[in-house]
Order: C-alpha cells, then structure tokens, then sequence
C-alpha cells in the first residue's frame, strides 16, 4: 500500500459489474429467458398450466407421469435460472395442492432429484425463492413496449387470476423503480472511498428519490390484488417447510436425501435491496430481526450476497457523516433514511391489508375461492418464517434510530 506523499491510497472504482448487477434493472435479470432447450418441454408444458393443473386438483398426478430429466444439458446461468424458476413452481403446487390439511411430505424424484442438481449448480437452496417468482419472472407481451404493468406478464404463475398475476408484477416493478438506487450505491461507495463529499451527497439524494419512487410502485398492490384472494389462494403457494406446523420435520426429497430438509419459503427478505440499503445507511437491526436477515441472505443469488457482504468490509458511511461535520451531507443522510423508514411503514400497512385483516375476515367462513382455503397457521407469519408484524416495526423503528441529530 503506498501512503507516500501523506496521500490516502487510490482505491478502484466500485461497480456492480463485478456482481452481475445490471445498472438499468438492478437485481433483476435483463431479458430473462423464456424457452428452455426442446429436451425440457416436459417441464414448461407443466409449468404453462400450473394454475389449471393445481385448480383441477391433476397436478401431482402429471407430475407423477412426468420423465425423470438430467439437469446437464442446461447450459449458462439464464438457463439455469429458468429451469430452477420452472421446477420451483411446480414443487410449490405439487406440495400445496390440497391446502394446509393435505400436504405431500415427499417430492417426487422426477422432480428433486434435477431440482437439487440445478439448485446446487445455482448455489441456492432447492425451493421456490425471490430470484424464481420476481428477479426471473417477467416478460415483455411488446418487446420494444414500456416496462410498466399493462406490459408484462409473469413466466410462470399460481392460481389467483389477476391478482396472482398483479401480485408478482408489482414486485417486479418495484425492483425496476429500485434500480437506480442500487447504482446510487455503488456512487455513495466511490464517493466515501475518494472521501469526495459532493459525489456522495448527490448519490444520497438519488437513493432517496428511488426510496419515494419505490413507494409510489408499491402502492399500485392496492389497485391489482384482491386482499381476500391474496391471503386465501396466493398466499400459500410461497410458504415454506422450515418451523411450519404443516411440516413438522421438513419435506423430503425423493432421491436426494432420506431425512427430511427444510427450507424457509418465498419473502421479499430474500431480495437484495433493502440489504443494500441498509448497510449503506448503516442500520442497526434488533438482534432477532438481524438472525432472520442474514438467514434470508442464503436464499439470494451468490452474486447478490457477495455484493451485500463486500459492503460490509467498507468505512462506515455513517461514521463519516458525524465526522465530517458537513450540515448539506448530514441533511442528504437524514432524508434518505426517512425515505427508507416510510417505505417500511407502507410495506407495514400492505401486510396488515392482505394477511392480518385479510385473516380476520376468512376466519370462521370456508373460502369459497378454491381449494386452499383459510391457513391457520401462517396468519402470524410471513412465507419466509419470520414473525410478520413484530419483524417488520422493528426494522423500521431500527431505521428511524439512524437519523443524526445536530
């Protein structure tokens, strides 16, 4: 390292390049793969159907039927990606089928076995995750049309007709409208390691308009899915099998291992945004909320994890901003994780909306919207395992304690 001339050593420059992030899409994946190679028609011809199969109650049954397929003629990460996006859906209706009352404890080996093999090509774990139902789900109907909601359709669905689909879609979008906060980040980086304030006071400011812009997409939930089917029919088809009273010992895969596994399901904790966010702001979470966080980390995209982490061995950006004494930079700080704290108490409202009012009103009725029905047990609970309500004021009190006061 050379500090001659008393200066701070040259540090290169920080990109999300290194990470496969793309700076247009963020965390999601450009342009993701529609078609899997003609070797795996059985698996998309099921997958196209999904919401039918499960609805007629002949998914397990064409599963059943299906041939047991190698993963190794996959080949790059966008096929990978796809595959692991196909058989993650059809393993969540294979298993939920029947509702909480009628769960299948094993997975068949025609679909474990190459579920597992891409899973660990992957280096993620062999279940439905963010990456399947959001980073890799989406599709231009107009390739050359906007990215916006009358424009896109998911890959590969559940049942839930438009709110299913409005469901997956506004996840997409806010990972769009996320995207040039995570290039924010990687300028706040720059700015902190050049100790260049003005670069990192305009970098703030941009995070904070993509937090405002975040929100505003994230309130069209309210406009494209009906609480009642959210909660009664979606819902279930995320959850998972670790502490789920459904799967008391975990889910085993047929051919892969003789005792069960278990796996924590879909969560938006899974994506990598708020990650980022949060360790670029410096935020402290309780020591629980922190557990579950990290454990959501392993159900990210190895790249999107190593990206989080190396942001964690950088100077602390909030440690600089006590120190450095700049009231403009102190005020861009403040504001973006106000921006932060509010989209945490809308995300708060969304989920007392579709799952704590949504549960209060199918208690004590049999749903009449399919065959899934009312879940007992995850009323409290998000997909990914964590205690809903609880989990999410504490991350976003934990953020409002960030705020430097003069």
């Amino acid at each position: 390292m050379d500090i001659s001339n008393g200066h701070a050593p040259k540090q290169l420059p920080f990109t999300l390049k290194r990470f496969h992030i793309s700076e247009e899409y963020g965390f999601l994946l450009p342009n993701a793969l529609q078609e899997l190679p003609p070797f795996y028609g059985p698996w998309l011809e099921i997958a196209r159907q999904l919401p039918d199969l499960i609805e007629d109650h002949e998914l397990r049954s064409r599963v059943d039927k299906m041939p047991l397929l190698s993963s190794q003629y996959l080949q790059g990460y966008r096929e990978l990606a796809l595959a692991h996006l196909v058989l993650s859906f059809i393993t969540m209706g294979y298993v939920w089928q029947e509702g909480e009352k009628g769960v299948a404890k094993i997975l068949p080996r025609k679909l474990a076995i190459p579920f597992w093999e891409i899973s660990q090509t992957l280096g993620v774990p062999p279940i439905l995750l963010h990456m399947d139902f959001v980073l890799v789900n989406w599709k231009k109907k107009d390739p050359y049309g906007p990215l916006e909601i009358e424009n896109l359709d998911p890959i590969v669905s559940f049942p839930g007709g438009e709110s299913s689909r409005g469901f997956i879609l506004i996840s997409v979008l806010v990972e769009k409208a996320a995207a040039p906060g995570i290039k924010a980040v990687a300028q706040a980086i720059n700015g902190l390691l050049q100790f260049d304030n003005r670069m990192l006071e305009e970098a703030l400011w941009e995070l904070t308009n993509t937090l405002k812009g975040m929100m505003s997409t994230l309130k069209k939930m309210h406009d494209h899915v009906d609480p009642a089917v959210f909660y009664g029919v979606v819902r279930i088809f995320v959850s998972g099998w670790k502490d789920s009273p459904a799967f008391p010992d975990g889910l085993i895969y047929e051919g892969v291992s003789e005792k069960p596994l278990s796996y924590s399901g879909g969560s938006a904790a899974q994506s990598a945004t708020l990650h980022a966010f949060d360790e670029l702001l410096g935020i402290q979470h309780g020591k629980e909320s922190t557990a579950f966080l990290h454990r959501m980390r392993e159900y990210m995209p190895p790249d999107h994890r190593a990206f989080i982490e190396e942001m964690q061995s950088l100077p602390p950006l909030r440690c600089h901003v006590v120190s450095c004494g700049s009231a403009a930079l102190r005020s861009a700080y403040n504001e973006c994780v106000a921006a932060l704290s509010d989209l945490r108490t809308h995300h708060l409202t969304i989920v007392a909306k579709y799952i704590v009012i949504a549960s209060h009103k199918a208690k004590g009725k049999s749903s009449a919207l399919g065959s899934v029905g009312h879940m007992s047990f995850l009323d409290e609970t998000g997909t990914g395992g964590s205690r809903m309500l609880s989990f999410l004021k504490s991350t976003r009190d934990a953020t409002r304690e960030a705020m430097i006061t003069s």
